[in-house]
């Protein structure tokens, strides 16, 4: 009984490593295997035009971004204010 258990055990412990060595696995591919045309990928160069309107787009985010920090840190003083109360 024992040497039947001990040889499922090694048929699975072996069919198990075979599976996982051979290329047919489930296994996504590896970022190295991806091959990528160089062709596809090209530089432009921005004109003035572009390139303002992408600052103009940052400096809004920014804007954005401090404004939402200063309502936060309102808020927050706000309730330390009222608590103190």
């Amino acid at each position: 009984m024992s040497n039947r258990i001990l040889a499922l055990t090694a048929a699975a412990l072996l069919g198990g490593l075979a599976l996982g060595a051979s290329s047919a696995s489930a296994a996504p591919l590896s970022v190295s295997s991806v091959q990528t045309d160089s062709a596809i990928v090209t530089q432009v160069q921005m004109t003035r035009m572009e390139r303002r309107m992408m600052e103009r787009r940052m400096m809004k985010r920014r804007m954005m971004d401090r404004r939402m920090d200063r309502r936060m840190m309102d808020r927050r003083m706000d309730r330390r204010m009222m608590n103190r109360m």
